[in-house]
């Protein structure tokens, strides 16, 4: 059976699966990524994770992977195949597409950032499909964007496109490590909301799903800290919708997971705010945590294509 190896690389483990022509995850691991003992250690995983996945579909599907696609974080020059720049893993200018192709026997191997793939899948298959313009958000312990157009995901001219974490909602604000101050991911991230919510709740262990429980059980404290994070979530939103005209938008991350606690007054901030612009459809992402693989997969099958495309063009 023709399938493709999938992979996206976080910042402590790495999600990989084999995927078949029609999106199917026929065969799903998961590694660390060995990040404590350094860069070259983290190249070393993913390669032997590759390979492992490379001598599984011969042993199960009768043949080797026709293809790869990899998912990385950081700064990425997806054209070169190198993955630039990682604070979190510790690398850079690593040329990750030549090596996983050397060692996966010279097949075709696609690189792409993490945000931006897991957009890509968002965008085909999952909830932005059909839109011909939407912005893929994921509110983890940062905030990412993707831009899709047409099916595809924008780069930009430097790999920065979609970076809305950082468009400044408060300015003279809170300091980013970006050298920023009152970036949009200080205020409406997980990792903000919880950071809020433990001081206010003086729960040095509370997180931001706590901080959505007590929101739902009426807590005003809570309320105070949501809404804050709501309010500066929306003003991002509305700058990118300004510039970007996306027909819909989807949120994912941890804090999507709060459901309706969050896009009700999301999608009403964001309402209140607009004037000439026209509203888009904010909807949750439908994907989860396999939207990287899917992504990385479908990277790899557009390889394919392309290479079939070439290869019976007169």
């Amino acid at each position: 059976m023709r399938h493709v190896i999938a992979l996206d690389v976080g910042g402590t483990g790495m999600k990989a699966a084999l995927v078949g022509a029609d999106g199917e995850l026929l065969h799903r691991a998961r590694r660390a990524t060995g990040r404590e003992r350094g860069p070259d250690v983290v190249v070393e995983h993913i390669l032997g994770f590759a390979a492992e996945l490379r001598a599984y579909g011969e042993e199960h599907y009768g043949e080797p992977a026709s293809a790869a696609g990899v998912a990385v974080p950081g700064i990425v020059d997806a054209e070169r195949g190198i993955a630039a720049y990682s604070a979190n893993l510790g690398w850079r200018d690593i040329p990750l597409r030549d090596l996983l192709a050397a060692r996966l026997g010279g097949v075709p191997v696609a690189l792409g950032h993490d945000v931006r793939t897991g957009g890509l899948a968002e965008g085909r298959i999952g909830a932005g499909k059909g839109a011909d313009r939407f912005l893929f958000v994921p509110l983890g312990t940062g905030i990412a964007g993707a831009i899709g157009i047409d099916g595809r995901v924008e780069a930009g001219a430097h790999g920065f496109a979609g970076e809305i974490g950082h468009i400044v909602v408060r300015p003279g604000g809170t300091p980013c490590p970006c050298g920023q101050t009152g970036c949009l991911e200080r205020y409406a991230s997980a990792a903000a909301v919880t950071e809020a919510w433990a001081a206010v709740s003086g729960a040095p262990g509370a997180d931001a799903a706590d901080c959505a429980k007590a929101v739902t059980s009426g807590d005003p404290r809570a309320e105070k800290v949501w809404q804050e994070a709501v309010d500066a979530l929306a003003d991002g939103l509305v700058t990118a919708l300004t510039l970007l005209d996306p027909r819909t938008i989807i949120i994912g991350g941890g804090l999507a997971e709060a459901g309706e606690t969050l896009f009700t007054p999301l999608r009403e901030a964001v309402q209140g705010r607009i004037t000439f612009q026209k509203l888009p459809t904010i909807v949750p992402a439908a994907l989860g945590d396999t939207a990287g693989c899917l992504g990385a997969g479908l990277l790899a099958w557009d390889l394919l294509t392309s290479t079939d495309r070439t290869e019976v063009t007169p």
